[in-house]
């Protein structure tokens, strides 16, 4: 089912907006720059504008809301594509409105906050599990040929769309069947789905967080396409497929070691992108480091990621993203034990700066689980759980 809407921008509410706030907005969120040079950025508070509202046959309103949001992705027209849980059962709160309705599970928006697109089959199934998108509808990523893949942590598949969402066009793995026992989750709508899979097979997946696409040759095959999956919320690999969704090759295991993602609690790996340098970056959130990778699984570097005044926070690498410049120069790390997003000098794996802390106003995180830049620099935030929302932050010093 796709849920079409008009583009046209809703500028009438964040022009109230404006004059409520335009005096406190001015010096929001500014990056705290700890060596000269880093990169700023500065919150937009009036990013994204407001969500449809739908009138009904009886007159009422029904404000769209999109609840948790598992992660965004930017296309090559620079529209910040997101996915939502808000159709999932509990996906609204009570408090956000009795008459609130789930917005669609996949929501585009322009650079300017606009919906630019919707779309997504909602349907669930008897047990209360998304029928048609990955359950728990998690990572996001666009190709080089602009087609959308979408991972979910509570099911065993990841699925590529294409870029209006009309037609599914390969999904990896099998759809409530994941490489685990029977046994593993017995009162979930999919039971062979979490903690400990068996990180073995060459068709199935286990509740994966993340995926990315190689617009590169493959280093074995020499095909452009190849699939690479954080297999992780209940394996603990990398797992690559060639653009067919055939196997390809893997690494990763439960541990504590070099080259291995931590045994319990979920996301691990959590995130993967591929740098313009050739190499795999993976989160190992639970262990507060990024693992870098080439191609074919062999370790290169480990960044830990570990701020002095933050110590005893956790859960400190829970994504990434790569500046946007050619050389790559900065490295941004989604810290969700402090609620800030560090920025990385990418070589030497230095702390340069950072904004966000924790809180509930504009340019403050709560639960932040997604980083993506634009070809502008322009950085998108999705916050989920308590967060439950998309913040915009402009670069306003490269």
């Amino acid at each position: 089912m796709r849920n079409r809407i008009d583009a046209a921008p809703r500028r009438g509410a964040a022009a109230l907006l404006v004059i409520l706030v335009l005096a406190g907005a001015a010096a929001l969120a500014l990056t705290q720059a700890s060596g000269d040079g880093a990169p700023e950025y500065r919150v937009d508070p009036f990013w994204p504008l407001p969500l449809p509202t739908i009138t009904d046959a009886d007159g009422l309103d029904h404000q769209w809301v999109t609840g948790m949001v598992g992660a965004s992705c930017i296309d090559s027209e620079d529209r910040i594509v997101t996915v939502n849980r808000g159709f999932l059962p509990g996906g609204l709160l009570a408090q956000e409105g009795s008459q609130s309705i789930p917005a669609p599970p996949v929501v585009v928006y322009d650079r300017e906050g606009n919906v630019a697109d919707s779309w997504g089959d909602p349907t669930l199934t008897d047990e209360g599990a998304a029928s048609v998108l990955p359950h728990g509808i998690h990572g996001c990523f666009v190709d080089y040929l602009d087609n959308i893949w979408i991972a979910g942590n509570s099911d065993g598949v990841v699925q590529k769309w294409s870029r209006d969402g009309s037609e599914m066009l390969l999904q990896i793995g099998t759809k409530g069947l994941c490489d685990g026992p029977p046994t593993t989750n017995p009162n979930a709508p999919y039971p062979t789905c979490g903690e400990p899979g068996y990180n073995a097979s060459e068709t199935l997946l286990n509740a994966p967080a993340d995926v990315a696409v190689d617009p590169e040759p493959d280093p074995v095959t020499g095909e452009r396409g190849s699939v690479y999956v954080a297999d992780g919320y209940g394996n603990h690999r990398m797992v690559v497929f060639d653009a067919e969704g055939r196997y390809l090759r893997q690494w990763g295991s439960a541990g504590s070691g070099e080259g291995q993602f931590v045994e319990r609690g979920g996301g691990h790996p959590h995130c993967v992108v591929i740098g313009n340098d050739g190499l795999v970056y993976a989160c190992d959130r639970g262990q507060n480091r990024l693992q870098v990778f080439d191609r074919e699984g062999t370790l290169v570097r480990i960044i830990p990621i570990d701020p002095p005044a933050y110590l005893n926070a956790t859960l400190r690498a829970t994504d990434i993203e790569l500046s946007r410049d050619p050389d790559q120069r900065y490295l941004y790390v989604v810290d969700l034990g402090s609620n800030r997003v560090w920025i990385l000098e990418r070589e030497s794996g230095d702390i340069v700066g950072s904004f966000g802390g924790s809180g509930h106003l504009a340019g403050e995180f709560t639960f932040p689980h997604t980083v993506v830049a634009d070809s502008h620099g322009d950085l998108y935030v999705a916050e989920t759980i308590g967060g439950r929302r998309h913040q915009k932050f402009a670069l306003v010093r490269d």
